[in-house]
């Protein structure tokens, strides 16, 4: 989709010998002093205008964002990628086979329904230990999983196959957050045009597990949804969202001796319970920042369930 681009924002960077477009937030007054979190939301809605659900008053309206004003404006993100987990994952994969199959029956081209988002799964939430302290173990243990679920897997190996824009991470690989802060983040995420242009993007997502809000530690904006939005968003549908408020937690100093990462996370989501964050961006700042290394940054993002914020993030 191209944006209408009412406010003129769309620029080109040169990069190498390659050339990219991207929307520029000088573009309207107030854009580029938002708190990175809305600056990110504010890229979005430049890059997707289409003047039907996303209308320069959107636009218009995070320019004048009041921090201290209660929500009220209604505005559709989306997301760059959905990220699923196999149990919550599989029913969308399900319900695509069921339009190829009703497509198929109308006598269309069922090859044409396809994610319109990139959709990734990672198959991890039926994990079981059955060999354990032995070196076989590993071996194992993935035998009797791929026995277990061979149905599943096979439908899954299917969809990643059939579909465009799916793709499917293997089990006994690793738990979804840690596969999607290690391999599927982007941080700025590339498409190209129908006319061989490559737009540039800060990487967004949603995924159907709430502690989709770990990948917030690498500065990749992202939060859990059902399936039902999951879905949606797969199949290019925007979220309806309220601009939210925005919660700034300043880091200082550094970890003392004797206090531990647990220490740190539990204290931060205790402060963040007291303050009251439920619907709200949390954004960390601060020279103390730099102290907290990626795994703990992940951490914080994960407990974002925990507090009630919708996300917590390290710009």
């Amino acid at each position: 989709m191209t944006s209408i681009d009412t406010f003129g924002a769309r620029a080109e960077l040169a990069v190498g010998e390659r050339t990219y477009t991207y929307y520029r937030l000088d573009a309207l007054k107030g854009l580029d002093a938002l708190p990175y979190s809305l600056k990110v939301l504010a890229e979005n809605l430049l890059r997707t205008e289409d003047g039907a659900n996303i209308t320069r008053e959107h636009i218009e309206a995070l320019a004048n964002w009041d921090p201290a004003a209660e929500p009220d404006t209604e505005i559709q993100f989306t997301p760059a990628r959905v990220i699923m987990q196999d149990f919550t994952g599989v029913p969308c994969i399900v319900d695509l086979a069921t339009m190829r199959e009703a497509v198929a029956e109308l006598g269309g081209d069922p090859s044409l329904i396809n994610p319109l988002a990139p959709a990734e799964m990672v198959i991890d939430h039926s994990v079981q230990i059955d060999v354990a302290g032995s070196a076989d173990a590993f071996g194992a243990n993935i035998a009797r999983e791929y026995e277990r679920n061979g149905e599943r897997y096979q439908f899954l190996r299917w969809g990643q196959g059939a579909f465009d824009n799916f793709k499917v991470v293997p089990p006994s690989t690793g738990i979804v957050h840690q596969v999607n802060i290690e391999h599927l983040a982007r941080t700025v995420f590339t498409r190209t045009e129908a006319d061989g242009s490559v737009t540039a993007y800060p990487d967004t997502c949603v995924g159907t597990d709430s502690h989709t809000t770990m990948v917030n530690g690498l500065g990749v904006l992202g939060w859990g949804v059902g399936g039902i939005e999951a879905e949606a968003a797969m199949l290019g549908q925007p979220v309806s969202m309220l601009i939210p408020r925005v919660v700034g937690f300043k880091l200082t100093g550094a970890i003392p001796a004797g206090a531990t990462a647990t220490d740190v996370v539990l204290t931060i989501t205790q402060m963040l319970r007291a303050h009251g964050v439920v619907g709200k961006f949390v954004e960390f700042y601060g020279e103390g920042v730099g102290a907290v290394p990626l795994a703990n940054r992940a951490t914080i993002g994960n407990m974002s369930p925990e507090f009630g914020s919708t996300a917590a993030i390290f710009p």
